[in-house]
């Protein structure tokens, strides 16, 4: 990263809406003694150098209110519209994005925090923001995946066989496969320019920063949730 670079503000974004299917209340519900989205909260403002801004995307007073425990100010709340299933991540950093230049404040690079991985460190934010520079898109979190196109993923060819997804075939151990990885969608550096040309989908330049099935949790159900609390409290 160049001294310039360094010396740009960054966005640090914390996505919550009120509505959750899987885990009602999960963002205020309290995970090892705090309201699951203040781990975030809290992980951002221990990055956060001077002059950056560490922001709360909600469209709910409640996780407002929680937010603002951790001693953040939250000056908006997110529209019906983005708060909705439809709502995409993107139509929501573009929305904050948006807000603070209306008020004269511009970034060079956003970093979205999901509350939603809670296992996630702040050394595995400073590693990703340090892997960032602005001729790239996006450093992105990844785990090594479960499944592996050239190992055990199939596809059904035309005669409705299964044949391997990729490759030939010919792998009997997993460890001599290619390394395949998947988002964790525990840390994202974006660069801002980048998403004012478009979604993250039509990003192509994206570092990986690669982290441990460990700290990759992402809950989603009540058994990620026990897995969490069991994983908070060393049991695991």
């Amino acid at each position: 990263m160049t001294t310039e670079e360094a010396g740009n503000p960054t966005l640090f974004l914390i996505t919550a809406r009120g509505g959750s299917k899987g885990i009602p209340g999960k963002n205020v519900r309290p995970l090892g003694g705090k309201p699951l989205v203040c781990h975030a909260i809290d992980q951002a403002l221990a990055v956060a150098a001077p002059g950056d801004t560490v922001c709360l995307s909600t469209d709910s007073e409640k996780i407002r209110e929680a937010g603002m425990t951790s001693g953040i100010e939250v000056p908006f709340l997110r529209p019906a519209e983005l708060a909705s299933d439809a709502a995409s991540s993107y139509d929501v950093i573009i929305h904050a994005l948006d807000f603070y230049s209306a008020h004269g404040l511009e970034f060079s690079k956003v970093v979205l925090l999901q509350p939603t991985s809670p296992l996630r460190e702040t050394d595995d934010i400073r590693r990703a923001i340090e892997l960032w520079s602005s001729d790239i898109d996006m450093v992105v979190s990844v785990c090594e995946s479960k499944s592996n196109p050239y190992y055990n993923e199939f596809e059904a060819d035309e005669q409705g066989m299964l044949r391997i997804s990729k490759g030939d075939g010919h792998y009997t151990r997993r460890q001599d496969a290619p390394k395949v990885y998947e988002y964790n969608g525990a840390v994202y550096v974006m660069s801002v320019k980048s998403l004012r040309e478009g979604p993250m989908s039509g990003f192509t330049r994206r570092i990986p920063y690669e982290m441990p099935q460990s700290r990759s949790l992402d809950l989603d159900t009540e058994f990620d949730w026990m897995m969490a609390e069991a994983m908070i409290r060393k049991d695991l």
